[in-house]
């Protein structure tokens, strides 16, 4: 018996200690009750880091700082109704998130050669964001700041370029428990909401990620 556990902890604990520290950049766009509602239409530039540890060739633990403005437009949409009404919006969003991070493929960094997979990422996200209001059909700005949690839904594709130098791009959706990134559900004083305040706000990222790879495989010995 306890052979057996001896072997099953060095099955879990062999492959870990290697750490990745990247710098992302890409687009964002927004999908909700302004604008255009395409899945991928980056039209705002962000940046940020992503951290990770590699606890086995099929999973890793990850953490990431992301930040954007956010901004949509009803002249973009491709609905009538939505073109006629004319509203824009844009948010100054900072978001964080962790979860994990599965591999299809095996994506052993100790092993020399050619290393490429596709994996998804979920988890839990924290966004914060200006307070945005409706009045005179118009969005403003009310000053200060509020927050609101999530589920992202990640789906990636990566490529080790160097031995300690990973590339990975990927496009990762945002499904925000708020109605309110742009203004549609403020409710505040003097201001009123619109479009459908049963639908929660999503917003969208595709990024490029250019990690460095540190840490070894730890050492087993007899003794």
């Amino acid at each position: 018996m306890r052979l057996i556990i001896i072997f099953l902890f060095t099955i879990q604990f062999s492959y870990c200690q290697i750490y990745e520290v990247g710098i992302a950049v890409g687009g964002s766009n927004f999908i909700g009750d302004v604008g255009n509602t395409s899945f991928i239409n980056p039209n705002e530039l962000l940046n940020g880091i992503v951290l990770k540890w590699n606890r086995s060739p099929r999973h890793s633990y990850r953490l990431s700082i992301l930040s954007s403005k956010i901004s949509a437009d009803d002249s973009s949409s491709k609905d009538p109704r939505r073109i006629e009404r004319g509203l824009l919006f844009k948010n100054d969003l900072f978001e964080i998130s962790g979860g994990m991070e599965f591999t299809f493929f095996d994506f052993n960094l100790h092993e020399a050669g050619l290393k490429y997979t596709p994996y998804i990422f979920t988890g839990i996200v924290y966004t914060k964001f200006d307070k945005l209001g409706y009045q005179n059909s118009t969005i403003s700005n009310l000053g200060g700041r509020t927050n609101s949690l999530g589920i992202p839904f990640v789906l990636g594709f990566k490529y080790r370029v160097l031995e300690q130098l990973i590339l990975s791009a990927e496009i990762g959706s945002r499904y925000v428990f708020s109605d309110n990134i742009d203004g549609s559900l403020s409710n505040t004083e003097n201001y009123t909401n619109f479009g459908n305040i049963n639908n929660r706000d999503w917003y969208v990222f595709s990024l490029i990620n250019l990690s460095y790879t540190f840490g070894r495989k730890p050492c087993y010995c007899n003794y």
